[in-house]
């Protein structure tokens, strides 16, 4: 079984609306723009495609029925898969590893601007006895989880608000990024009240994009490119679906997922073998819950780590360089690409302004979402090991 590589990356970068594209011109443009950076013909050298969405984000049943044409998979094998992106990814790599394919792309794309009943679709995914019959936007679940993470942890709002402050002036060096912004604790503080104790500011806001990864076995990758980022581990899963009985304050999933993709990679000690993180922050306290489910730090230290600035592009542990989704935008589905196009474009030197110094290995870990407990993990690095 060969290792597997990605091997070229293609993003349209995240805005707020995009009316003059349909998701099928943004998949395109962003499919081209890997294929370009990988130096391969889909037609002649993509064993495979792979495309992350829900028919309920898409507006069409059997939405995959309209992808092959876009992506230059028509008549090639093209799996779905309903999850993140980066679900997708670990898909690609199980792919490439049985021998059956070198080669296989991975898209994720999300219109949400297209999306008229969010809150509806979102609250679809309840119970429909017990829990969707409540009413009401179901990012409460969200407030209720953060209320009981801050109680447990000692967390404080203040330090979720620095998370918030941190992300999105990243997101002012992203130039994929929709929501760059130089905030201060009082903004966020003093944003609107949501979903207490979340405020406004606290929440990723909706974005429309599309992200393409282009991976390789150990041969081939070898063969089309000096740059490559070897995917070492790999891990993903779902918690319980009942809110009734799920662990409030720990997020279960990321736990399960990290410990899979440590394995894989042969991680021992997370917080010095693990030099950058691009984490889920869809909420500014679930970046400082997955950096303790990730064992990057112990159990209620994250918002401390976070508030003496090791988490900042230039301290011991850089978190979320992109900006994250609060800076980039909650494109659904594409979360989990975001955080791997950033720790690819990262060990490849890419980055631009906010280029990391002498980074050889990173993680890259996503969250499906309100009201989901789906996760995956996925570590990154510049060598083979």
């Amino acid at each position: 079984m060969e290792d597997v590589a990605i091997v070229g990356v293609g993003c349209t970068g995240f805005r707020p609306i995009t009316p003059e594209f349909s998701y099928k011109e943004i998949m395109f443009e962003a499919a081209t723009r890997a294929y370009a950076d990988a130096n391969v013909n889909p037609r002649k050298d993509i064993d495979a495609f792979i495309t992350c969405g829900e028919d309920y984000w898409d507006g069409h049943s059997i939405f995959d029925e309209f992808v092959p044409d876009q992506l230059g998979a028509v008549l090639k094998p093209l799996f779905t898969v309903s999850a993140d992106g980066l679900i997708g990814l670990a898909t690609a790599y199980m792919l490439i590893r049985t021998g059956q394919f070198n080669t296989v792309m991975v898209e994720a794309h999300s219109k949400a601007s297209d999306i008229l009943t969010f809150t509806d679709i979102v609250a679809f995914g309840l119970d429909p006895i017990f829990n969707r019959p409540l009413g009401g936007h179901p990012y409460y679940i969200a407030g209720l989880e953060m209320t009981r993470f801050l109680h447990e942890t000692g967390t404080t709002k203040e330090q979720c608000a620095h998370v918030v402050v941190k992300n999105r002036k990243n997101a002012l060096a992203n130039a994929c990024a929709a929501y760059g912004a130089d905030l201060t604790l009082e903004d966020v503080l003093q944003s609107e009240p949501m979903f207490y104790p979340l405020n406004r500011l606290d929440t990723s806001p909706l974005a429309d994009g599309c992200i393409v990864l282009v991976l390789a076995s150990n041969h081939v990758a070898k063969k089309l490119t000096d740059t490559p980022v070897w995917v070492r581990g790999v891990g993903w899963n779902s918690d319980t679906s009942w809110l009734e009985s799920r662990e409030w304050g720990r997020a279960i999933y990321a736990e399960l997922a990290a410990n899979m993709a440590y394995k894989m990679a042969g991680i021992k000690n997370p917080p010095k073998e693990i030099q950058f993180a691009e984490v889920d922050d869809l909420f500014s306290y679930k970046e400082l819950q997955h950096l303790e489910a990730l064992k990057l730090c112990g159990r209620g230290e994250a918002g401390k780590l976070t508030e003496e600035g090791i988490t900042q592009r230039d301290g011991q542990m850089p978190v979320n360089v992109s900006g994250g989704a609060l800076g980039m935008g909650y494109a659904p589905e594409v979360l989990g690409l975001q955080r791997v196009l950033e720790a690819a474009l990262q060990l490849r030197g890419q980055a631009g302004r906010r280029q990391l110094c002498d980074v050889e290995t990173g993680l890259a870990q996503s969250w499906r979402g309100i009201p989901t407990a789906t996760g995956a993990v996925a570590v990154l690095s510049r060598e083979v090991k």
